[in-house]
């Protein structure tokens, strides 16, 4: 059974960072494609930031434009963990993020690819 668990939203003020985690059971990260979804109040979910492997030593990150520069994508294989480093936030990041992998390797901002999903974290951007 395949379990994806979101940590580490909260509540920050605007220019603040957090830091989310993703631990993954019943998959190994490394062979799948990892990304952040996120969804705020009445729009749709919509792709933050991908991450899997280009090489057995490189992976390949991609990000949303809206975040590109401000939010880093990274996994640690040993712990089987998927993180979302977020900087400079700004209200609009506030939305319940979510974590999921697919075994695909195209397409990667294209939620309906995915497989796997987590129950989500809800991050709010507010002073």
């Amino acid at each position: 059974q395949v379990q994806l668990v979101e940590s580490g939203g909260g509540l920050v003020q605007p220019g603040g960072s957090l830091r989310l985690s993703c631990v993954a059971s019943g998959i190994i990260v490394s062979s799948y494609t990892m990304g952040w979804f996120r969804q705020a109040p009445g729009k749709e979910r919509e792709f933050v930031a991908s991450i899997r492997s280009l090489t057995a030593y490189a992976d390949l990150t991609t990000y949303a434009d809206s975040v590109k520069g401000r939010f880093t994508i990274s996994r640690d294989r040993a712990k089987n963990m998927v993180f979302l480093q977020m900087n400079s936030l700004k209200p609009e990041d506030t939305a319940v993020y979510y974590c999921a992998a697919k075994a695909g390797i195209s397409e990667d901002r294209l939620a309906d690819l995915y497989n796997y999903w987590g129950q989500g974290t809800q991050v709010t951007i507010s002073s």
